[in-house]
C-alpha cells in the first residue's frame, strides 16, 4: 500500500512539474507586437477583398442554385424576383452605403501596400467629371482604394465632389456580389448608367473610368507602362453630350502588385485570351502575387507595393449634344497630352526613372 502512494505522488510531482514547465514555455513565448498586429490585420483586409472581388459573385450563384433543390428554394425564388424587378437600377446610380465607404478594414486595407492620394488640382462642385483612372493593372487596387473607399481622404480633398467608380456590366447580374458593388458606390461602365450620373444626378459627381479595360490588363507586368488608349474615345464623346470635366488620375505603382505570364501578340495563348475577352468582357490574365503565409511565397494576394494616384487639372469640356468626330479627336487629343504631362511631371516622384516612358496604343 505504501509503495502504491508512493507512485501515486511521485507521478502527481511530476505532474506539477511537467505543468509549471509548460507554463513557464507558454510564458516565454514573446507576445504580437503592436507591428504584428497591424501587419495581420492589414493582410486579413486584402484577403478577404480578393476573395470577395474573386468569388462572391460565383460563389452566391452556385449557392442559389443549390437551393432551388433543397427545401429552402424559396429563398433563391424570391431572390430571382427580387433581383428582376430591381434589375436596373445599376445603371440609375446605384444603391450608395455611405458607411461603407467608411470602414475601418479600408483603412488597413490602404496602409497593406500603402495606397495614397495626391491632388494637383481643385474640383468645383458646380461640375459634373469624367475621371479617366490609368492604369487597369490587374484588379484595379488603386481606383478602388482612392474613389470607393473613403480611406484616402478624397472627399477630404475634393469637397461636394462625390466620386463613383465603373466596372463590367455582367458583374451586377451576379446574386449578392451587385449588392456589395452597388452599396460601395459602383456602377456598370455602359452608357446608360454614366448619362444617369452626369444628367440626373445634378451637379458634384465625379464617374472615374478605367478607359484601358480588360485589354489593358493583358499588359500589365512590373517596369512597362503601356496603356490602351489610343482609340478609346467614346468616353470623351460622353464628356462633350453632358458638359463634364475631363480629368486625368495615374496610380503610380499599380502594375508592381502582381506577375504576369505575358503571351506574346500572334501567340496561340494570346489569341485565346482575346477571343475570351470579346466573349465574356475581361480577359484571363496568367497572374501570381504573394501567399498567405509569407511574402516570399507564391499565391493569390499582391505584393505591398506602394501606390499613388495623383489626380491631375480638369480640362473644361463644353456641352455639345451631338459632337462631331472631329470635336471628339480635338478633346481626346487634349486630353491624352494632359495624361502624358501628368505622368512626366510626377514619375520619379513615385518610383520611376526619368528614362521612363508613358507607351499609349
Amino acid at each position: 500500500m505504501k509503495t502504491i502512494i508512493a507512485a501515486c505522488s511521485q507521478n502527481l510531482s511530476g505532474s506539477r512539474a511537467s505543468v509549471q514547465t509548460a507554463l513557464r514555455t507558454l510564458l516565454a513565448v514573446p507576445w504580437p507586437s503592436q507591428r504584428d498586429i497591424r501587419s495581420g490585420l492589414q493582410l486579413l483586409a486584402v484577403l478577404q477583398w480578393v476573395l470577395s472581388f474573386l468569388l462572391l459573385g460565383t460563389v452566391s450563384l452556385l449557392v442559389l442554385i443549390y437551393l432551388l433543390f433543397t427545401s429552402l428554394w424559396p429563398i433563391s425564388v424570391l431572390y430571382l424576383a427580387w433581383i428582376i424587378l430591381d434589375w436596373d437600377t445599376p445603371e440609375k446610380g446605384g444603391r450608395r452605403l455611405p458607411s461603407l465607404r467608411h470602414w475601418t478594414v479600408w483603412k488597413h486595407f490602404r496602409d497593406y501596400f500603402p495606397v495614397k492620394l495626391v491632388k494637383t488640382h481643385d474640383l468645383s462642385p458646380s461640375h459634373n467629371y469624367i475621371i479617366g483612372s490609368h492604369p487597369h493593372g490587374i484588379l484595379c487596387v488603386g481606383a478602388f482604394c482612392n474613389f470607393i473607399t473613403a480611406s484616402t481622404g478624397f472627399q477630404e480633398m475634393f469637397p461636394g465632389i462625390q466620386s463613383f467608380l465603373t466596372t463590367l456590366a455582367g458583374n451586377f447580374r451576379l446574386p449578392l456580389f451587385r449588392e456589395y458593388l452597388m452599396s460601395g458606390g459602383l456602377c456598370p461602365v455602359t452608357r446608360r448608367a454614366i448619362g444617369y450620373l452626369l444628367s440626373q444626378k445634378g451637379t458634384g459627381n465625379a464617374v472615374a473610368i478605367v478607359i484601358g479595360g480588360a485589354a489593358e490588363s493583358l499588359s500589365c507586368r512590373p517596369g512597362v507602362t503601356t496603356l490602351i488608349l489610343r482609340n478609346r474615345k467614346g468616353f470623351v464623346r460622353m464628356a462633350l453630350q453632358h458638359g463634364a470635366f475631363l480629368v486625368p488620375s495615374f496610380s503610380f505603382g499599380e502594375n508592381d502588385l502582381f506577375r504576369q505570364v505575358v503571351f506574346e501578340e500572334g501567340s496561340w495563348m494570346r489569341s485565346i485570351q482575346r477571343r475570351f475577352q470579346k466573349m465574356m468582357g475581361f480577359a484571363p490574365c496568367v497572374f501570381y502575387g504573394r501567399g498567405l503565409t509569407s511574402g516570399s511565397s507564391r499565391g493569390f494576394l499582391p505584393y505591398a507595393r506602394p501606390i499613388t494616384t495623383v489626380v491631375g487639372e480638369p480640362l473644361a469640356v463644353p456641352k455639345v449634344g451631338n459632337p462631331s468626330r472631329e470635336m471628339v479627336d480635338r478633346y481626346h487629343e487634349m486630353y491624352i497630352r494632359a495624361l502624358l504631362k501628368l505622368f512626366n511631371e510626377n514619375k520619379t516622384k513615385y518610383g520611376l526613372s526619368e528614362t521612363d516612358e508613358l507607351h499609349i496604343l
